[in-house]
C-alpha cells in the first residue's frame, strides 16, 4: 500500500469513526511504546506511583535524558504564565484541540457530540465532563486571547474536583483569575482575559496537538514547576526518573564541597576533576544508592 493509501485509509477510519476523537485501537496504535496499562479508550494510564517519583524531579532534570534522545526534542514548551509558581503540576495528559471558529464544521461536530455523546451544552464542557482522577487537561487554544479562556473560576473548579491533584494547561486564555487563584488548582496559561469561550470550535480531543513548540500525546505525563512544562513519553518515564536519583545524588555531594568553601567551582563541576576526589564522590554515591 501506498503512503498516499495509508493516509487515506487512516483518515476514512477516523471519519467513520468518529470525526474528532480517535478510536481506542488508533490511540493504542500512536501510543505504542507505552509499557504500562490503559484505559478503556487506549490511552495510557501511567500508574500512581510512577507519577508520584515524576513529582519529585524538576525540568532540568527530564531535560537531560530527553535533550540527547533523538527521537524526542519537542517535548518542552516554556513562557507560561503560572497560577502557583511554588507548586508543581504533574499528571496524565487529556489532550483537546480548538480551531477558530468556522460554520459548516462547527455544526457537524456539534451534532456529532449530540447523536453520539447525548451532549447538548458548550463543546468545552463535554471534554471537561471526560475528566478523571490524576488527568492534566492539556488545550491547543491557538495562543488565543479574547475569547479563547476555556474555564473561569466555576469550571475550574469542576476540573479540579474532578481531577482531585491534576490541573490545566491551556496554549489560550483563562478568566475569573480572581476566582481561580483560591481554590489551588495549578494552571499554565499564556492569557487572562475577561471574556467568555467565543469565536471556537473544537476540533479533537483526545489525538496529537500542538503546544507552542512541543507535540504532545494522549497519556503523556506533564511535569511542570517554575521553569515551565515538560511532556514525558510513558517509555521513557523509568529512565528520567532513574537518571534523576543519580542526579539528586551528584548534586548534594556537589553542594555539600562547595559550601565548605574549600574549592573552586571547576574542580567539582560538572564532574571532580582529582582522582581522589572522584574516588570519594563514587563512594557516596555508592553508599546513597544502596539507601533507595
Amino acid at each position: 500500500m501506498t503512503r498516499i493509501a495509508l493516509v487515506a485509509a487512516w483518515c476514512a477510519a477516523l471519519c467513520s469513526a468518529q470525526i474528532f476523537k480517535l478510536t481506542p485501537d488508533q490511540l493504542i496504535e500512536i501510543t505504542r511504546k507505552n509499557p504500562y496499562g490503559r484505559f478503556a479508550d487506549g490511552r495510557p494510564n501511567v500508574p500512581g506511583e510512577v507519577l508520584e517519583k515524576v513529582r519529585g524531579l524538576s525540568v532540568e532534570e527530564a531535560w537531560s535524558p530527553l535533550h540527547g534522545h533523538a527521537d524526542y526534542p519537542n517535548q518542552y514548551e516554556g513562557g507560561w504564565r503560572i497560577m502557583h509558581p511554588g507548586q508543581k503540576l504533574v499528571g496524565r495528559v487529556v489532550t483537546a484541540q480548538f480551531m477558530p471558529k468556522r460554520a459548516d464544521l462547527n455544526d457537524l461536530l456539534v451534532a456529532e457530540l449530540k447523536a453520539k455523546f447525548n451532549h447538548t451544552g458548550m463543546p468545552h464542557q463535554w471534554v471537561l465532563d471526560q475528566l478523571r482522577e490524576g488527568d492534566v487537561l492539556v488545550v491547543d487554544m491557538f495562543g488565543k486571547d479574547e475569547g479563547g479562556a476555556v474555564v473561569g473560576d466555576n469550571l475550574a473548579a469542576f476540573v479540579q474536583s474532578a481531577t482531585k491533584t491534576g490541573g490545566l494547561i491551556v496554549d489560550g486564555a483563562i478568566r475569573d483569575v480572581e476566582g481561580i487563584q483560591p481554590l489551588g488548582m495549578q494552571i499554565y496559561y499564556r492569557h487572562a482575559t475577561p471574556s467568555a469561550i467565543d469565536n471556537v470550535q473544537l476540533t479533537g480531543y483526545n489525538i496529537p496537538i500542538r503546544i507552542g513548540k512541543a507535540t504532545v500525546l494522549p497519556g503523556d505525563v506533564v511535569l511542570g514547576d517554575r521553569t515551565g512544562v515538560y511532556f514525558l513519553p510513558p517509555n521513557l518515564l523509568k529512565s528520567i526518573v532513574d537518571r534523576a536519583d543519580e542526579t539528586h545524588i551528584h548534586d548534594e555531594w556537589t553542594k555539600a564541597k562547595f559550601a565548605t568553601g574549600k574549592y573552586k567551582s571547576s574542580e567539582l563541576y560538572p564532574t571532580p576533576k582529582d582522582p581522589a576526589m572522584k574516588k570519594e564522590y563514587e563512594e557516596y554515591k555508592a553508599k546513597r544508592m544502596g539507601k533507595q
